[in-house]
């Protein structure tokens, strides 16, 4: 549209046309339904017949036919190789092999230095070195004896001096107190101020004052204790199957019954009471049918209105 200065958007913005849209017209796809690569669903596609597995047959190798390293090699021995290599080393020596001019000397003992190359060693000789004169140290410091004791009781055990005795009193605090005490009396001046003008009508009388003499004091009655312990005349008996231990005789058998036995029921209308039978039980369904079955019969479309079975 021409705007007010006459004119259009396109001259306003510099572009010489507007811009071509390339989608105009063509049908919508959608994102989820487009292929990934649209190319490989186009003309004739490489097809590399799928993986071989490794195997002894040719059909897992590249190659048509299987080829050998050392293929139309001739054979060789190796010991021959190897004289021709001594040989040639052998051609390079200047001279004949060394040979001394006798053999090695073999030690006739242990501790023996023939056919060792420096003969016998100084150092490691058997023979006594010279010493000189042996002085003796002199005798040893002689001291007193340690003292016994343990130090608990006993004097005169210890390093230092012994501590002097000091006197204590047991009453010190006590013959100290009762000094400043006579001393707080003796600076006072007269007996303490006492006020004997206080009203007594204000107050109420002695509930437990009595004018009446008081009833005489009841002694209370000694028991004489018992100054002897008692003493059995003989040591008790022990029982051996019997009762000889015992103060009282055996008693004599009784041919009592151990129980008395009940009534008999006589007459028509003496009827024993049978309680009446309790409730009986009937088969109930387990938790896990009721759940299995409301669950069976819940749907996408009464999921709303069905009921929770409570147990």
């Amino acid at each position: 549209m021409p705007a007010e200065g006459g004119k259009t958007d396109m001259e306003r913005i510099g572009l010489f046309s507007e811009m071509e849209y390339i989608t105009v017209g063509d049908k919508y796809v959608s994102q989820f339904n487009r292929p990934f690569n649209e190319a490989a669903s186009k003309s004739k596609q490489m097809l590399p017949g799928g993986s071989k597995a490794m195997s002894d047959l040719q059909a897992g190798y590249f190659d048509p036919r299987f080829v050998r390293i050392f293929e139309g090699e001739g054979y060789v021995n190796l010991n021959q190789v190897r004289r021709r290599d001594m040989m040639e080393a052998a051609k390079k020596n200047l001279g004949k092999a060394f040979f001394p001019s006798s053999g090695e000397k073999k030690p006739c003992g242990l501790g023996s230095y023939y056919g060792t190359i420096g003969g016998p060693v100084p150092f490691f000789s058997a023979q006594s070195k010279p010493r000189e004169k042996y002085k003796a140290p002199g005798k040893n410091l002689y001291t007193n004896p340690g003292k016994k004791g343990t130090g608990y009781g006993y004097a005169n055990i210890t390093i230092g001096k012994q501590f002097s005795h000091s006197a204590d009193f047991y009453d010190a605090a006590k013959l100290n107190y009762k000094k400043a005490n006579e001393e707080h009396h003796r600076l006072l001046k007269g007996a303490p101020f006492k006020l004997n003008l206080h009203p007594r009508d204000y107050f109420d009388a002695n509930p437990y004052f009595s004018e009446e003499p008081l009833p005489p004091i009841k002694k209370e009655e000694k028991k004489e204790s018992i100054s002897n312990t008692f003493k059995p005349s003989s040591p008790g008996k022990k029982p051996g199957g019997m009762k000889a231990g015992t103060f009282d005789p055996y008693p004599s058998h009784s041919a009592g019954p151990y129980m008395a036995k009940l009534a008999t029921i006589s007459g028509k209308n003496d009827k024993i009471f049978h309680p009446p039978g309790g409730p009986k039980s009937r088969p109930v369904e387990s938790i896990m049918t009721l759940n299995v079955r409301s669950f069976r019969a819940l749907n996408s479309k009464n999921y709303k209105t069905a009921s929770v079975p409570s147990y």
